[in-house]
């Protein structure tokens, strides 16, 4: 019996062989190939460069020898050829205003190398080399098939080491780093400079990932390395390949985040989808019927999981092509058909998530108050005070009690305009709604400097 539980304990703490594979190398061996080393110059004038020194100096002398020549910038990086005819994606930053770029493969030859197109806001460019034979390539996965544990493995060209190859897993999904379509995945994979713009593969030996960034506090790797997706990079790939450009979509709307407190309000069991908090007046949907305070929940018949989300959404829908969007309009579900237009660089904050960052005040302990805040007369002496937007009709909030729930939420200068989607025009009427409300969340249609955000308070 004792024999038997000792088995037993053996067999519980002996890890699953399937758990981890037993190497690398014949990926590696697979896929090397196709990975190169990205050299960028760009020459710089005397006036970009070193400053002269002044008259006198006892340096004086090397002006002539430092200004008489532009120098040379050099920057070095990753890559990895997605077809025989030398095509090869890399991160825009790693050839950024180059003047020549380089391409080398890991079998020592050296190709030069044209830009095909950039796309800045995903931080992508493809290159197309002078070759007249085939190459290596590797083909794009699929990364929303990427799970959280999932091993991965990189190879690039970190401070300068070509052919270096670097292992681990898939950590989260969904990062952001302050980019209008970040979507990174996260893994614990080692990477440093010169890995920006080579790929990430997934144990099929499909590029799952473009690696392009470390959230460092040396500067070096510590284990939080994020990567484009493929399902992305590939889309932008593609545009920039066909048209040397980027052509994504746009529906000309701002959208704000759907907080639990409001998730609550609507009755969704959690929180999903986004309000529609702007509407260009030039854009698809302002004749589409879409108004301000319409949770969109699916998109084309897709969820859509955050405010975030929704933006990649749009972009990545066809130009032209007439969408579903399956919205709630105070309180009543409806679907709306709208024409996907295209997104100029002058619309770039387009479908942009509005900022809800809130300013307080102190409590001067008006009557004029109702759940923390304090409310006054719009006139035109307050709009001038508070900047208050010429559109904007309802009652004014002068100050916000800290420790209400309304803090963070409402900030003078703010101008109620619907309470539970009623109109208000005076404080009375807001407080005949919020007594009528029980002890539940109240909504609260805000008119922000010309800016439709949507607020669910508690009492």
């Amino acid at each position: 019996m004792q024999r038997f539980l000792v088995l037993i304990l053996f067999l519980v703490a002996t890890p699953v062989s399937q758990a981890h594979p037993d190497g690398f190398a014949d990926l590696a061996e697979r896929l090397s190939p196709a990975v190169v080393n990205i050299s960028a110059a760009q020459r710089l004038d005397s006036e970009d460069g070193l400053p002269e020194f002044p008259e006198g100096s006892p340096l004086e002398r090397f002006n002539d020898i430092f200004g008489s020549a532009p120098r040379i910038a050099n920057s070095l990086g990753s890559g990895f050829i997605i077809d025989a005819s030398g095509l090869v994606v890399t991160n825009n930053h790693v050839i950024d205003g180059a003047d020549e770029v380089e391409v080398s493969l890991p079998d020592g030859r050296v190709f030069r190398a044209e830009v095909v197109g950039i796309d800045s806001v995903t931080d992508l460019a493809v290159l197309r080399m002078e070759v007249n034979e085939p190459m290596p390539f590797v083909a794009f996965g699929d990364s929303d098939a990427a799970r959280v544990g999932d091993w991965v493995i990189a190879i690039g060209n970190p401070f300068g080491l070509g052919g270096t190859l670097t292992a681990g897993v898939v950590s989260a999904r969904g990062r952001e780093a302050g980019g209008r379509y970040d979507d990174y995945i996260q893994t614990d994979v080692a990477i440093n400079t010169g890995n920006s713009g080579g790929p990430l593969f997934n144990m099929d030996g499909e590029v799952v990932g473009v690696n392009t960034l470390i959230l460092s506090p040396t500067g070096a790797s510590v284990g939080i390395s994020l990567s484009i997706p493929s399902n992305l990079a590939n889309v932008v790939v593609n545009q920039l390949v066909e048209f040397g450009e980027t052509r994504r979509g746009w529906l000309g709307v701002s959208v704000q985040r759907v907080t639990p407190e409001l998730a609550e309000s609507f009755e969704l069991a959690t929180p999903y989808g986004a309000i529609v908090s702007r509407i260009e007046e030039d854009g698809p949907a302002a004749d589409s019927g879409i108004r301000t305070g319409d949770l969109v929940l699916a998109f084309d018949g897709r969820r859509v999981r955050d405010s975030r989300s929704f933006p990649r959404m749009v972009a990545e829908t066809e130009i032209g092509r007439e969408i579903e969007l399956d919205i709630i309009r105070r309180d009543r579900p409806m679907t709306i058909n709208i024409t996907v237009g295209n997104l100029a660089e002058d619309d770039a904050d387009g479908e942009g998530e509005t900022a809800n960052a809130a300013v307080v005040a102190p409590v001067t302990g008006s009557g004029n108050t109702v759940m923390g805040m304090t409310f006054g007369t719009l006139d035109a002496a307050s709009r001038r005070r508070f900047r208050v937007h010429p559109d904007a009709e309802g009652v004014l909030v002068t100050e916000v009690d800290q420790t209400s729930d309304a803090s963070g939420k409402v900030r003078p200068g703010d101008v109620i305009e619907e309470v539970e989607f009623t109109r208000v025009d005076s404080i009375a009427a807001i407080r005949e709604i919020v007594e009528g409300q029980g002890n539940g969340p109240v909504r609260f249609q805000i008119n922000r400097g010309g800016q439709y955000v949507l607020q669910s308070i508690r009492s």
